[in-house]
C-alpha cells in the first residue's frame, strides 16, 4: 500500500491535497458564506480566456490564467458597484468572453497545445516540486491575512452593510478576498481541472453546514474534510487507475451524500420524538 510513497511525484500530490485543504477551508468558506460561489464559477471559466491567451504568446498558461482571472473578478466588482451593470449579468459576460477568448487562442496556437487536459480536467500527479513552492507561499499570505483580518472579514461574509456601518475595511477586504479567490483558483486549477475546481471548493463546506453554523468551525472542519477526502481520493484513483481530481470530488460528494442521508434520518427521529413528548 506504501509502495507508492517512494515515487516523488505521489509525495508532491499529496503534499498539494494538504496544501489545497488549507486553501479551501478559507476560501471556500468565504465564498459559501458571501455567496459568492457563482462569480467564483465565473473566475474559474474566465481564466481559460488567459490559458489561451498565454499559449498563443509563448508565455506562461498559469501567468496568463492569472492575470485574467485577477482583472475578471475585478471586472466584475468595478461594474456591480457602479450599478450600470447587475452582478450576475457582469459575471456571466466575462464568463463567456473567458471562454471565447481561450477558445479563438488555442485555435490559432500553431501545433498542439500541450498540457491543455490538465487544466481543462486536471492532473494531480504532475504537480512538481516549484508548484508546491509557490503554493505553499500562497497558502502562508493566505493564512497570515486570515489572522490580521478575521473579525472584518467574518463581519463582511455575513453583513457587508452592517460592516460597512461599523467603519471596517469592507472595499479593501472585498478586493483582497477576490484576488486571494483568483489566486486560489488558478492554482488549483492544476490539481483538479476547470471542470471540477468549484466544487472542491463548496462541497466540503456544504458537508459541515449540516451539522454547525459557526464560521470558524466550518472553516477548520471544511479544511481538514478536503485534505482527508484529497488524500483518500488519490489512493483510490491509484488502486483503481482513474484520474485523481475527479475521484477526489467524487469521494467528497459521497460523503456529502451520507452525512445529509444521516442528518435527515436523525432529524427526522428527533421530530417524531419530539411529537410523542408533546402529546
Amino acid at each position: 500500500m506504501f509502495d507508492i510513497l517512494q515515487y516523488a511525484f505521489f509525495r508532491n500530490a499529496l503534499w498539494a491535497v494538504l496544501l489545497i485543504g488549507i486553501a479551501g477551508g478559507i476560501i471556500g468558506t468565504y465564498i459559501v458564506t458571501r455567496r459568492m460561489v457563482f462569480i467564483t464559477g465565473g473566475i474559474t471559466h474566465a481564466s481559460f480566456g488567459g490559458l489561451g491567451i498565454g499559449l498563443f504568446l509563448g508565455i506562461s498558461p498559469t501567468v496568463g490564467a492569472l492575470l485574467f482571472a485577477v482583472g475578471s473578478a475585478l471586472g466584475v466588482g468595478w461594474l456591480s458597484r457602479r450599478g450600470t451593470v447587475r452582478e450576475d449579468s457582469a459575471i456571466a459576460s466575462l464568463w463567456a468572453l473567458g471562454m471565447a477568448v481561450g477558445i479563438i487562442c488555442i485555435f490559432k496556437t500553431p501545433g498542439y497545445a500541450p498540457g491543455l487536459n490538465e487544466f481543462l480536467f486536471g492532473n494531480i500527479l504532475t504537480v512538481a516540486s516549484a508548484d508546491l513552492v509557490w503554493f505553499a507561499l500562497y497558502a502562508g499570505v493566505l493564512v497570515l491575512f486570515f489572522l490580521l483580518f478575521y473579525r472584518p472579514m467574518l463581519a463582511v461574509a455575513f453583513d457587508r452593510d452592517f460592516a460597512a456601518t461599523r467603519r471596517l475595511p469592507v472595499r479593501l477586504i472585498d478586493y483582497a478576498m477576490v484576488v486571494m479567490v483568483s489566486l486560489c483558483v488558478v492554482l488549483t486549477i492544476r490539481l483538479v481541472g476547470i471542470m471540477l475546481l468549484l466544487s472542491m471548493l463548496t462541497i466540503p463546506q456544504m458537508t459541515v453546514e449540516l451539522f454547525t453554523r459557526r464560521y470558524l468551525s466550518i472553516l477548520v472542519a471544511s479544511g481538514l474534510l478536503t485534505a482527508v477526502g484529497g488524500v483518500a481520493g488519490l489512493w483510490v484513483a491509484y488502486w483503481l487507475d482513474v484520474p485523481a481530481g475527479a475521484c477526489i470530488v467524487f469521494l467528497l460528494i459521497a460523503v456529502y451524500a451520507l452525512a445529509r442521508c444521516g442528518w435527515s434520518v436523525v432529524h427526522r427521529l428527533q421530530r417524531r420524538k419530539t411529537g410523542g413528548e408533546k402529546q
